[in-house]
């Protein structure tokens, strides 16, 4: 019991925060950042050496593999709403598998923040060197493409005999009792 309440008060989204009174972009973005951070945290909470390694044929990514790119993309969102430019290829840095995950769910929740609090979201550009992007883009690109690969990782996770905890509630974005 110990462990859940460190890992409550150390990691963002082991449940999602409140909803806002208001519908604004800004706070309807981030709470579909929020959803993926809770869905990310689940995904990924508890995965064994195993499950990382887990892939479903030879074609597929692994589980750690999937992680590396989920991470890359809370890059890529975190680095718009903080108008820096990306990288032509993010450096996958030497970082364990617990240092990725809670580096992961710090970017999304710092971009859920400067959106929440943002009345307008259009300042925050997708840059990859010369070019830019519009905020579309990131979330049909890079906030919905983590969410697809959160899915990955739970299906990959069953597979290997590790389900995903069944008391986490994307529905609610709490934990049931």
């Amino acid at each position: 019991m110990q462990s859940q309440t460190d890992m409550k008060s150390s990691l963002p989204y082991y449940e999602i925060p409140d909803y806002p009174e208001s519908y604004t972009a800004g706070s309807v973005a981030a709470r579909m950042l929020d959803g993926l951070g809770f869905r990310y945290y689940w995904a990924t909470e508890g995965l064994r050496a195993e499950d990382l390694a887990f892939r479903p044929n030879e074609d597929a990514r692994t589980s750690a593999e999937t992680i590396d790119h989920i991470y890359g993309l809370s890059q890529i969102i975190v680095n718009a709403t903080m108008k820096k430019a990306n990288g032509g290829d993010i450096k996958e840095t030497e970082m364990t598998f617990e240092e990725k995950r809670k580096a992961t769910l710090e970017n999304i929740k710092t971009a859920a923040d400067i959106l929440r609090n943002s009345d307008d979201i259009s300042q925050f550009k997708l840059i990859f060197g010369e070019r830019e992007f519009p905020f579309w883009n990131n979330i049909n690109g890079s906030i919905e493409d983590a969410v697809w690969h959160c899915g990955q990782i739970v299906s990959f996770r069953r597979s290997s005999g590790n389900p995903y905890n069944s008391k986490a509630s994307v529905f609610t974005g709490k934990v049931r009792e």
